[in-house]
């Protein structure tokens, strides 16, 4: 009875061995700041095996011959992931011996320590002991560690999937446990902005930016993220409108539809902007060498939108909410972008060459008796982005005769705008023509001038010559 019970314990304590040995398996988290940065990761000393009873390597042909301990991968050249069909080179990971049992063995003579190798379907060396059992060399009882790495390099040519990696290692060495092993490199799952653009500010200064036909388009700058997972880019606006004070600093809003998000090349589709998020992604940004995409996100707004929209003089303000979401919506990374586009106060008054002269013949007495007036057609092209009031003035009070003044006043002209009831004297003194004029380009004004009854009368008995005077047209703005 007593042979059969220490039987009994025996097989019952091999059974707890091998639990343990199935256990064994050697699990390195890579951290995402290795890979997204693309710096070198270094492990902590990490335990692969563990040696419980010997001290001294094997020896071959009378102790002449060392046996190098060594690493074989029984699964292939590659890590392989656990749930796709990505893999990782065998080279990806380096290793080398850190300790057995608390230190390094003895090199004795001719024993050397290799330096960081890489798994490989043919074995490889993980110690050199020394050329003979003579020389001793032994080691210590306890765990055998080793050091771990992976270079930045790989970390730039490579794609990192989240997830597991394994390749599976047998070592040659029986007392060593366990015998076969997995490798396993855990890989996090994760989205990260590499890019932050916080604020974009965008400037409009020229009122030619509204005459171009096409659309105007304006660039978000480049984006790049960085992440191990597929995703998607979703986007929207923060709010139904668009914030508008004017340069005078009255509040108004704008619709946020009139703004279009797209992409610089292929990567987005390109949608009307909405409070609500909408996947812009043409197609799924997949994991990729290096772990990093990038694109450059583009607004749009339309000919006709930016006159409609966009024109008056001010500050237009929203918020663009950017969410990189990885297609199976388990993890996601928000980026918000103020947008603040500052249109300058701009103004332009053109006479076309055709209308810069406007004479009066007084050849009849009707003519004197009565007075002239003439309507001159599209004198004026117009353009203000503020709301404005239009003057008029001369150079003079009087009007010159071979650039002499004389004593004809200036006010005997009266000028005025067709529609407009005003018809203001001519003088060194602005004169206001034009009442609360709103937001406008390029518009055509129909110009009125007129000699009235009185004015006329005040010629007669004047040389009959020409007398000039020039006129000047401003604006101010309400």
């Amino acid at each position: 009875m007593k042979t059969i019970r220490a039987f009994l314990i025996g097989i019952f304590t091999v059974f707890c061995g091998t639990t343990v040995m199935k256990a064994q398996d050697v699990y390195l988290s890579i951290p995402e700041n290795n890979i997204f940065n693309r710096t070198e990761f270094t492990s902590v000393p990490t335990r692969v095996m563990a040696n419980a009873n010997r001290t001294n390597w094997d020896y071959a042909f009378f102790g002449l011959a060392p046996v190098a301990p060594t690493f074989t991968s029984m699964s292939g050249p590659t890590f392989t992931h656990s749930s796709s069909s990505s893999t990782l080179p065998g080279s990806t990971l380096l290793w080398q011996l850190e300790s057995m049992g608390g230190q390094l063995p003895s090199t004795g003579f001719s024993g050397s320590l290799p330096g960081f190798q890489s798994f490989s379907t043919s074995a490889v060396k993980w110690f050199e002991p020394p050329g003979s059992v003579l020389f001793g060399g032994g080691f210590n009882r306890g765990n055998i560690n080793f050091t771990f790495k992976i270079p930045s390099a790989q970390f730039s040519a490579n794609a990192y999937r989240a997830g597991n990696y394994s390749m599976d290692i047998i070592q040659n060495y029986n007392d060593f446990t366990p015998r076969n092993f997995k490798t396993i490199l855990v890989i996090p799952s994760s989205i990260r902005w590499l890019t932050t653009s916080l604020t974009k500010y965008i400037e409009i200064s020229s009122l030619n930016e509204y005459r171009i036909t096409g659309t105007r388009v304006l660039n978000l700058d480049n984006a790049e993220i960085a992440h191990t997972v597929d995703f998607n880019l979703w986007a929207k606006a923060a709010s139904t409108n668009i914030q508008f004070t004017s340069s005078k600093g009255v509040p108004g809003i704008r619709n946020i539809a009139t703004v279009k998000l797209g992409s610089n090349g292929s990567a987005l589709t390109t949608k009307p902007l909405s409070n609500d998020f909408q996947n812009f992604s043409a197609s799924t940004f997949n994991v990729v060498g290096g772990n990093r995409s990038s694109f450059t996100p583009e607004l749009y707004v339309s000919a006709e939108d930016l006159k409609n929209s966009f024109f008056e003089a001010g500050t237009y303000t929203f918020e663009l909410n950017l969410n990189a979401r990885s297609t199976d919506n388990s993890i996601n990374s928000l980026q918000n972008t103020a947008v603040q586009v500052k249109v300058l106060p701009r103004s332009e008054i053109t006479i076309p060459s055709s209308g810069r002269n406007v004479n009066f013949n007084f050849n009849t007495a009707a003519q004197y008796a009565e007075g002239q007036s003439q309507v001159i057609p599209n004198q004026i092209i117009l353009s203000n982005n503020e709301s404005f009031e239009l003057y008029v003035k001369s150079d003079e009070n009087y009007f010159k005769k071979g650039g002499l003044q004389t004593d004809i006043n200036s006010n005997i002209l009266q000028i005025g705008m067709d529609g407009s009831s005003v018809n203001a004297p001519l003088s060194k003194t602005p004169q206001k023509i034009l009442f609360n004029g709103t937001p406008v380009l390029d518009r055509q004004l129909n110009v009125i001038y007129t000699i009235p009854a009185t004015g006329a009368q005040s010629l007669v008995g004047k040389e009959n010559t020409t007398y000039s005077i020039n006129v000047y047209y401003s604006f101010t703005a309400i």
